[in-house]
C-alpha cells in the first residue's frame, strides 16, 4: 500500500505512543486545535478547522503559544 499524504510519517506511523499522551483537543474562540501544554501556555499542533480564514491567523500558527485561560478544553 502506498499512502500519498501531507501529513508526516511520524504522525501516520508514530514510533511511541507517549510521544502524543500530552496532546489535547481544544476550543480557542470557536476553533478547534490540536495543543501540546507547555508550563502555564500551549504550543498548537495542528488547526482542525473546516474554515479556511482561521489557517491565515498568525496568533494560532502551529508553533506559536497561547496562554491556556485562553483556551477551552473538552
Amino acid at each position: 500500500m502506498i499512502i500519498h499524504s501531507i501529513v508526516p510519517h511520524e504522525h501516520i506511523f508514530p514510533s511511541n505512543q507517549e510521544d502524543f499522551s500530552n496532546q489535547t483537543e481544544c476550543m480557542w474562540n470557536d476553533i478547534p486545535l490540536l495543543v501540546e501544554q507547555v508550563g502555564h501556555k500551549c504550543r498548537v499542533i495542528r488547526i482542525m478547522s473546516s474554515d479556511p480564514a482561521d489557517y491565515l491567523r498568525s496568533e494560532i500558527q502551529p508553533g506559536s503559544q497561547i496562554y491556556i485561560n485562553e483556551v477551552h478544553f473538552s
